[in-house]
Formats: structure tokens, C-alpha cells, sequence
């Protein structure tokens, strides 16, 4: 009998085995829900809040033009109002993150409610996770509404403002320079939209930087199907030093642009829902146009507002743990400045992309870049 064997013999017999298991310990505790639950909520509230406020300055703005008789008061609640409250809570959406993380963050800090959870053995660290899964939920309701609920929304609410209250849509334009496909290039001194004729048009056409082709028309109306009927064209092509030249009345033509294509304004961006964006900034690429700063921007600005959420989060959380002697007030100083810094870095660095300045895409990160930086320096004071 071997040694492995009577000490198997020498063991009592009859005595349960034990066997240690880990505690279960869910992904999301109580405590995880309790401040998802009052992060959300004090996010909800302030929104409520604030655009309450909004309704109220705008109402008594425009009071004179809804009390004109023409005005249905419907259209009134549902076309511009029930679009108007989601279109400015996105847009402020950073600042109420902000100021939501840094009120109720710091009242769980004066509280000691935070000390309490660190002396517990949870480390800064786990403590952010329910943060930062608050900061998914309304980073998932950003993206929805930006990309596709609020520019269905926006077509109604400024037909609205252009039948009821002042035209935001372009009816004229002039000194239009446009590229129609690579090498052709489309000039038209004006252009009116409800005659949608166009007043001296020029279309010429270079092969490499020699021009080859000219066409000139004193009227040209559009038709449908990037179709154009001009009156009173003159072709003339050029071969080395020779010319020659094309004299009619009426010509159809498909020049493959629409009015669509320069009749744009920053409300026309505004209806766009991403994939219509995407489309549009592609099909003008293709035609070799560089008309398409205003929609890239736009585009980048919606899904950069996306990772805006965790930042602006993750900033407040750290900002806002620490017991601070002077209260409240503090933070919430520090948090309206920030903030206010981050939305006048969006508006700057998009005025600079509009002029040719950076990059569109650049122009929409940036301010995400910047405040990930001064997140990193604020990690470091955190408490570990």
C-alpha cells in the first residue's frame, strides 16, 4: 500500500467537503444604480428646467406673429414647439451633462457619501462606472436624435417659421461658382428658385489648364432630372488656335446639377439626417466640387457630440469628488466656465474650417481633444 493511499485511510470519513465560492457581485450594484438613477434624473430635471425657461423667452418673442389669425395654434404646439424642445435640448445637451455630473456629484462628496464608498475598498476607478454607463445612455439618445429624429423634425419646424414667422430659406443667390464634374466648372450670375431660372450661365470645360470648351446662355430654366433649357446659347470650342462656334435659340442639356447643389444655407444642413449627408458631401466629391466644408463639419460635429458625453462626464466626476470647503458654488463656477469654454471652442474652430483655416473633421474634434487632455491632468489629482 502506497503513502498516497493511507493517508487517504488516516482521513475521517463521513465529514462534508467545503468547497469556497466568491460572493456574487453584479456588474452594476445597488450603489451603481443609485447614481445612474440620479444622474439621469438630474440631467432630465435641469433639461426640463432650462428649456421651460427657453419656451417661455421665445413665446413672448414671437407672441405678435402667433396671435395673428392665420396662425393655427396646432401647428403652433405640434410643428414648432414639439420640435423646438428636442432640437435646443441636443444642442445644450454638454451643458446639462455638465452641470448634472458636478450638482449631484458634489452633493454626494459633501455628503460623504463618496468617502464612504472609497473606505469600502472601491477604488475611483469602479466608482466611475456608472458614470460613464449614464454617460452611454444619453450619448446613444444624442446620436438617435442628431442623426435622425431631429433634422426630420427641423423640415417641419422651419416650414413652419417660413410660412409664419420670417423665411430661412434661400429664394435668391448670385455669383454662383460651382464644379459640375472634374475640369467643368459652372458659373451663373443669379438665380431665382420659385421662377428657378438662371440668369447668365457659363459652363466651361479644361483639360488639364488649357480651356477646351465654353458655353454661355443668357436664361437657363431648370427642369427636372438635372435637366436645363437654355435660351439664346452660344457654344465655342477651341482646338490649338482654332475656334468654333455654336449659335441657337432652345437647348436641353443635362449639366448633372441641381439647385439643390448651390441653394444651400445652414438650415438646409440642419434637415439632413447623417446617411443624406453622407450622400450629398460624396456625391459632391465626386463631381470635384469643394463646396462641402459647411455639411463635413456638421457631419464630424455629430458624432464628436457623441464622445462629448463620456468627456464632459469624466471631467465632472473628477472635478466634483473631492469635500470642497467653500460648498457647492465652486464647482458649479468651475463647471460653467469650463463648459462654456468647450461651446465656444466648437463655434470657434467651425468659424475657422468655414474660411479654409483646418480640416472639418479637425474643427469638430478639437474641442474633444483638448478637454481629454485636461481630463488626464485632472485624473491625476483624483482621489485614488
Amino acid at each position: 500500500m502506497d503513502t498516497t493511499q493511507q493517508e487517504e485511510e488516516k482521513k475521517p470519513q463521513g465529514e462534508p467537503q467545503v468547497e469556497l465560492h466568491k460572493p456574487y457581485r453584479p456588474w452594476l450594484g445597488r450603489v451603481d444604480r443609485y447614481i445612474i438613477r440620479t444622474f439621469l434624473s438630474t440631467f432630465i430635471f435641469s433639461i426640463i428646467l432650462i428649456l421651460s425657461i427657453a419656451v417661455v423667452f421665445d413665446v413672448n418673442a414671437k407672441i405678435s406673429d402667433f396671435l395673428k389669425p392665420e396662425v393655427p395654434f396646432s401647428k403652433i404646439l405640434f410643428h414648432y414647439y414639439l420640435n423646438f424642445i428636442p432640437y435646443y435640448a441636443n444642442m445644450f445637451s454638454p451643458l446639462f451633462v455638465f452641470i448634472s455630473v458636478i450638482f449631484f456629484t458634489s452633493n454626494l462628496a459633501a455628503n460623504t457619501e463618496i468617502v464612504a464608498m472609497l473606505a469600502s475598498g472601491m477604488s475611483f476607478r469602479r466608482l466611475l462606472r456608472p458614470y460613464m454607463v449614464a454617460a452611454g445612455i444619453i450619448a446613444l439618445v444624442t446620436y438617435l436624435l442628431n442623426g435622425f429624429i431631429i433634422p426630420s423634425g427641423n423640415r417641419v419646424r422651419l416650414a413652419f417659421e417660413d410660412a409664419y414667422l420670417r423665411s430661412k430659406t434661400e429664394k435668391y443667390t448670385s455669383n454662383i461658382q460651382i464644379a459640375i464634374e472634374k475640369d467643368v466648372y459652372l458659373y451663373i450670375k443669379e438665380y431665382e428658385s420659385q421662377s428657378k431660372v438662371a440668369y447668365s450661365m457659363a459652363v466651361d470645360r479644361f483639360k488639364g489648364r488649357s480651356l477646351v470648351a465654353r458655353m454661355t446662355s443668357d436664361e437657363a430654366h431648370y427642369d427636372t432630372l438635372d435637366r436645363w433649357h437654355l435660351r439664346d446659347f452660344h457654344i465655342r470650342r477651341f482646338a490649338g488656335l482654332k475656334a468654333t462656334d455654336t449659335v441657337g435659340y432652345d437647348l436641353d442639356t443635362n449639366l448633372r446639377i441641381r439647385p439643390s447643389d448651390f441653394l444651400v444655407n445652414e438650415k438646409d444642413v440642419e434637415k439632413m439626417r447623417n446617411d443624406q449627408l453622407d450622400s450629398y458631401i460624396a456625391r459632391q466629391k465626386e463631381r470635384g466640387a469643394s463646396n462641402t466644408k459647411l455639411f463635413q463639419i456638421e457631419l464630424h460635429k455629430r458624432y464628436a457630440a457623441i464622445f462629448s458625453a463620456f468627456i464632459l462626464t469624466f471631467i465632472g466626476a473628477v472635478l466634483s469628488s473631492k469635500k470642497m470647503k467653500n460648498g457647492l458654488g465652486i464647482n458649479l463656477v468651475i463647471g460653467f466656465a469650463l463648459c462654456l469654454g468647450y461651446i465656444v471652442a466648437t463655434t470657434v474652430t467651425a468659424q475657422f474650417s468655414n474660411v479654409g483655416m483646418m480640416a472639418p473633421w479637425l474643427a469638430a474634434w478639437l474641442p474633444n481633444i483638448s478637454f481629454v487632455l485636461i481630463a488626464s491632468l485632472l485624473w491625476r489629482k483624483a482621489p485614488q
